[in-house]
């Protein structure tokens, strides 16, 4: 295999993995503006990002959470074999809470929601390429009270046994009366477990329950 071509001294290489147009080129004007002879490519898919990463030295990919053909969190594992020094930003519009520190378990620098302002994307992307990471106060605050309260990073460790089981019937489609059935227990205790599941997770519906679960399970 042709090894990745090597970067020019004094001259950045990005990768803007997104797969919506508007958004790579949005990005890629950030980026020029930021630094001078910027070497810029773009993917809009995860096949193409790998196939970026093999043939350039990238010094720091700036990957979207979703794609048409798979979630990026088990590619950065990939990228990171094939070049290890890669820096990697997350750029997502899907909740930090639920998303920024599973990212950066799997290897990620650096986390930026795409609601920031373009001063706040700027200092990320300065961030990344001066210190190698990025995260917000809020991350940040999140780790270390995770640290002094003991609390789990994973938030499904705070389930109980029985909640996890509701919590699998539940993304697998099975109603109340189902889950009674299948367990053995009253409709009202499934509500119950529900509820207790809604609140341990801080979230509000059955879509953010799948996304946590595929997050971290």
């Amino acid at each position: 295999m042709t090894p990745p071509q090597k970067n020019k001294p004094g001259r950045y290489t990005f990768l803007i993995a997104d797969d919506h147009m508007v958004v790579r080129q949005g990005v890629a004007m950030v980026l020029k503006d930021l630094f001078f002879n910027a070497n810029i490519h773009q993917a809009g898919s995860i096949k193409e990002t790998i196939k970026m990463v093999h043939e350039h030295t990238i010094d720091l990919l700036i990957l979207d959470i979703h794609f048409p053909d798979s979630h990026s969190l088990n590619l950065i594992g990939e990228l990171k074999e094939l070049q290890p020094n890669l820096k990697i930003l997350v750029f997502s519009a899907y909740d930090e809470n639920l998303y920024a520190l599973r990212y950066l378990n799997a290897g990620a620098s650096g986390y930026l929601n795409k609601a920031c302002t373009e001063d706040e994307m700027k200092q990320a992307l300065q961030s990344m390429v001066v210190s190698g990471k990025y995260i917000t106060q809020n991350i940040k605050d999140k780790i270390l009270d995770s640290y002094i309260s003991k609390k789990p990073l994973n938030p499904l460790e705070q389930l109980s046994d029985r909640e996890i089981e509701v919590a699998r019937l539940l993304i697998k489609g099975y109603g109340n009366m189902e889950i009674s059935e299948a367990l053995g227990i009253k409709k009202s205790t499934v509500s119950t477990f529900k509820n207790r599941i809604f609140e341990k997770l801080a979230i509000n519906n059955l879509a953010d329950l799948i996304d946590m679960f595929q997050l971290y399970q």
